[in-house]
């Protein structure tokens, strides 16, 4: 059924439970194998971290395995070290990779220390192409409706490319960084809004109350560069997840519509037999 999907959930647990059973039966579907892996993009920040700690829990209960799957992140930062508490290297292996049974080799993540930046970015995009495209790319969103570092402003047909970071995200990030500014970097690597619209479908969790705006923007306006998540309209399968914190902006009738669906799309996220 190639359509957008909205989830509207109770609240964060429940997000990031959904997102990891739909992540769970897709890989389980697929049936991966050395041959056949099963490509899926990533996210960083703490709107996934519920869905990480579910896979991990599904993983150690035998639900699912990694082995067979390759993972490309969204994005990194520029300039510090890849062992650094706060790099997205860190962030993932930290709260993913290193509870599960993914092979290193398996797992992409820009290196925002690499010689040529530029050349990196393209690599990126040449290794998403070599592994067959992205099967599935989860993503989160700021409040500003930037989906990676597409902040305001970007191109919806950009690439993977480097970003100069704009101060709302460096205020943002402060927090990250002891709250001194002159620590949070300044620039970044990023996949481009094309580059997650070139995957095969896309699942975007926003959650909370300062999201909303945002929400809104993604599925009730029109596409606009300057909200990128709503590129995602366009997307043949694209299923938003959210809480019902983030549906405070949208009409009544658009909550009520998607909420009458529900039980439909629950579905997507019965227990799968293990194939």
């Amino acid at each position: 059924m190639r359509t957008m999907k909205l989830i509207i959930l109770n609240d964060y647990d429940q997000v990031g439970e959904w997102a990891a059973k739909y992540i769970r039966n897709k890989i389980i579907n697929f049936n991966p194998g050395p041959d056949r892996f099963f490509i899926l993009g990533l996210p960083t920040g703490g709107t996934p971290l519920g869905c990480y700690k579910k896979l991990i829990e599904f993983y150690k209960e035998g639900e699912i395995s990694f082995k067979y799957v390759k993972t490309f992140n969204m994005d990194e930062y520029v300039g510090i070290p890849r062992n650094h508490p706060e790099s997205y290297h860190s962030f993932m292996w930290n709260n993913l990779f290193k509870h599960i049974d993914i092979k290193s080799e398996n797992t992409h993540i820009l290196d925002g220390n690499a010689a040529n930046l530029v050349e990196e970015c393209d690599s990126f995009e040449e290794k998403i192409k070599a592994a067959g495209g992205i099967d599935l790319f989860v993503g989160g969103i700021g409040p500003d409706g930037h989906i990676a570092f597409n902040e305001p402003g970007s191109s919806l047909l950009s690439r993977t490319r480097v970003k100069t970071l704009a101060q709302d995200t460096i205020l943002a990030n402060a927090r990250f960084f002891d709250g001194d500014l002159s620590k949070v970097p300044t620039m970044a690597l990023t996949v481009g809004v094309a580059t997650v619209m070139d995957a095969r479908e896309v699942m975007i969790l926003i959650t909370g109350t300062h999201k909303a705006f945002a929400l809104y923007k993604a599925i009730e306006e029109g596409v606009n560069h300057m909200w990128t998540v709503s590129a995602f309209q366009q997307h043949p399968q694209t299923v938003f997840v959210c809480d019902e914190d983030a549906t405070l902006e949208l009409r009544v009738k658009t909550v009520k519509y998607f909420q009458g669906m529900m039980h439909v799309h629950n579905k997507l996220v019965d227990p799968q037999p293990s194939k």
